[in-house]
């Protein structure tokens, strides 16, 4: 333990923004394929393994933060479910104990944009170090608890297909400033799937990628060329989400902005940070949830 109290195992749990998604197919077991770019913001939630549980324990978690009140710290909440996916996966020893955990919740809820998914991977980074079990298949453990949550075990650029179990080399992406905005309204995923499926939109191939984009507006070209296909049907579930891209696209020196996932969160693209900061000052006023940052690089 560092002499300040803190344990050395803390994470930040990134926001994954899908810059792109297309619903390209269906299994037989219902749930859609698909093919989507996922990069990692700056603006994350943050997970602490504060102290081990005495012999005999559980583990327990405490949630706060802007977004924590009312959500659930019991064992359903997927930062609990990841750590005991991980105790059975790694055969961890029973006289292994548990961690009490404290998640601070700093990105909205149900809001397109993988943070119940980012913080239960950031769990299984921390326990995994934490319990000297680094050799786990992690990546198999990610995909039991959820589609995303394997995407959000690296928090790095990665293109996602299949259900999102799938991760394949994305192209290098060049340094670009983001805004994601939120207008404060939970969007079930279910919902929009659903809408999607009723509105009798096909599947979409997926998309032609290069290598990289050399600059920011090579990139958002290439982006204008694809689609999220759960865009139209959830403005049509939440109209105000029509507001808030059309409040992105107005603010000065936006390259390019859309839905991300499900939704509700939307994010516009900058050239520069002054550019996305003065956004984020205009998105503010119309009561909003924005935040500004880099796209999350090894380079940043």
């Amino acid at each position: 333990m560092s002499p300040d109290g803190m344990t050395p195992y803390h994470s930040s749990a990134r926001a994954k923004i899908n810059l792109f998604l297309h619903v390209t197919g269906r299994r037989e077991n219902g749930y859609h394929e698909l093919d989507s770019l996922a990069v990692f913001a700056d603006t994350a939630d943050r997970l602490v393994l504060e102290a081990p549980a005495l012999p005999g324990e559980k583990g327990r978690l405490v949630i706060d933060g802007p977004f924590g009140a009312g959500l659930d710290a019991g064992p359903d909440n997927l930062v609990l479910r990841a750590a005991a996916a991980l105790r059975e996966a790694a055969t961890v020893p029973s006289t292994t104990p548990d961690w009490h955990m404290r998640l601070t919740k700093n990105l909205p809820v149900a809001s397109g944009i993988g943070g119940g998914s980012a913080d239960a991977a950031a769990a299984l980074r921390l326990l995994s170090q934490a319990w000297s079990c680094e050799s786990a298949d992690l990546a198999t453990v990610a995909a039991g608890l959820g589609a995303d949550v394997p995407v959000c075990l690296a928090q790095k650029t990665q293109r996602m297909q299949g259900i999102g179990e799938t991760l394949v080399a994305a192209p290098v992406l060049p340094r670009c400033a983001m805004v994601l905005v939120n207008p404060g309204i939970a969007v079930p995923t279910p919902a929009v799937f659903k809408a999607w499926k009723e509105s009798g939109t096909g599947f979409r191939p997926p998309a032609s990628l290069p290598a990289r984009w050399e600059n920011v507006h090579a990139m958002c070209a290439a982006l204008a060329a694809t689609s999220n296909d759960l865009q139209p049907p959830a403005i049509t579930l939440y109209p105000v989400i029509g507001d808030v891209l059309a409040a992105l696209a107005d603010t000065e020196s936006c390259l390019f902005s859309r839905m991300s996932g499900s939704g509700a969160t939307c994010f516009g693209l900058y050239e520069d940070m002054p550019e996305a900061m003065r956004a984020v000052a205009s998105l503010r006023h119309h009561g909003w949830w924005a935040e500004a940052g880099w796209i999350h690089t090894p380079l940043n």
